[in-house]
């Protein structure tokens, strides 16, 4: 009869001596003392362009390119040549009025 009592104590016993354990869960003061930091901006992802599925494609596309280039660099140099234009046309005004810079 003794080993019933016995094998009690040592089983229960220990659990009687600790506290009882903390909550799994944080407190709110926790929660409250870490830093807030906003949230990460959304960033669209980049469009997907599908490779071109022939050599023959992939030609056509460049060349497209190309031209398309090649328009914008022909509207690149006419608004330079207007600027200097312009820059030549006040240099003269500043030199026939004795400003010269």
């Amino acid at each position: 009869m003794w080993h019933w009592w016995h094998r009690f104590w040592r089983r229960w016993y220990p659990y009687m001596i600790y506290p009882p354990s903390p909550p799994l869960y944080h407190s709110q003061q926790q929660q409250t003392q870490q830093p807030t930091y906003p949230p990460y901006p959304y960033y669209p992802p980049p469009p997907l362009y599908p490779p071109p599925l022939t050599p023959e494609e992939e030609l056509a596309m460049l060349e497209d390119y190309k031209k398309v280039l090649e328009e914008d660099l022909k509207e690149i140099q006419e608004e330079i040549q207007s600027i200097e234009k312009r820059i030549n046309e006040l240099r003269e005004y500043l030199r026939k009025q004795g400003r010269q810079p």
